[in-house]
């Protein structure tokens, strides 16, 4: 195991990321990769004692995770409230999953975590009590100015069958024909290019870019975004020489074939790329955010409250997770 443990935290606690907290660390020999949450651990030993699950819970500092680890759950608890009931998603527990957040990214900047891995966020809950990001991967890139510089998250969703980055991201469709500029793809293309170079050791990324519209505009008698903006930002790259094609029609982007002549495939807007790498790869499926001066990863689902606290949360994402975190910042 590293040497190093990996800052896991629980998401929106009326969610199921308590429970996937205590299904990863009964599967901590499949993770190989030491981890510690940021939780109550209060609450946590209620949910464990209440599914039946055998999962001794430890409050610890950071530095003594590595050697909690193999006994029991290592939880460095939080300051603000986090006793949520289940399924019951309240604004009043939005600072104890903020807090998550940000201490996870801290610990990372300390060296006392090598890799953040995060648990679902209620979007709604957390604009409930004020929260000004978009989502959890513009959040990530807000702390990651702290660092020094000026930081551009990129989402991919990352599985052995497919990799895809939204260019546009957390915004209405009626808002992604402004939003997509020549200069957003540019960069976006740029930082998957350098991050699949440097953290997934390709040597040379292949990177497919989809149209915006039917049939990649079908020659502009769909839309021009094609021609006046994605073709554009193509030639750009091309010239930097980076390994380039499209724009493609995004309905013959996905099957086998097509995935075999990529390494990761660009969308134009959220659906367009997370549609089919939900579909392909549900339960393995990792949410990886790049351009950002440490490794991030979550699961590819949501809080699901419909089902949390009933005993019904699948880890599998979570753990491909925190393996792929392991990997990443190995």
């Amino acid at each position: 195991m590293n040497a190093t443990p990996i800052a896991m935290t629980m998401g929106d606690p009326a969610g199921i990321g308590p429970e996937l907290l205590l299904r990863a660390w009964l599967a901590r020999d499949a993770i190989a990769a030491p981890f510690f949450a940021l939780a109550d651990p209060d609450a946590l030993a209620e949910l464990a004692r209440r599914l039946t699950l055998a999962v001794p819970i430890a409050v610890v500092d950071p530095a003594e995770a590595l050697g909690a680890f193999e006994h029991a759950l290592p939880v460095a608890p939080l300051a603000n409230a986090a006793g949520a009931r289940a399924g019951q998603p309240h604004s009043d527990f939005a600072a104890a999953t903020v807090e998550s957040i940000e201490r996870a990214v801290g610990y990372v900047r300390s060296g006392a975590a090598q890799a953040v891995v995060t648990n679902p966020i209620s979007k709604k809950t957390l604009y409930e009590a004020g929260f000004a990001h978009p989502g959890h991967t513009e959040f990530l890139g807000e702390l990651a100015k702290s660092w020094g510089g000026a930081a551009q998250p990129v989402m991919m969703i990352w599985s052995p069958l497919l990799a895809v980055v939204p260019v546009t991201i957390h915004i209405p469709l009626a808002a992604v024909p402004a939003e997509l500029t020549r200069r957003l793809i540019v960069s976006t293309a740029r930082i998957v290019d350098r991050d699949m170079r440097k953290r997934f050791g390709i040597a040379r990324p292949r990177l497919a870019l989809a149209g915006l519209n039917p049939h990649a505009g079908e020659g502009g008698a769909m839309g021009r975004e094609e021609i006046e903006t994605i073709a554009p930002a193509i030639a750009e790259l091309l010239a930097g020489g980076l390994d380039v094609v499209g724009p493609l029609p995004a309905d013959t982007m996905f099957h086998p074939a097509a995935r075999a002549r990529y390494d990761v495939a660009l969308t134009m807007y959220h659906d367009q790329g997370l549609i089919p790498a939900k579909t392909l790869a549900f339960d393995d499926g990792v949410n990886v955010t790049l351009g950002l001066p440490f490794v991030r990863t979550s699961p590819d689902h949501g809080t699901a409250f419909d089902i949390a606290g009933k005993g019904l949360a699948n880890p599998s994402s979570l753990i491909a997770a925190t393996r792929l975190a392991a990997r990443l910042s190995g």
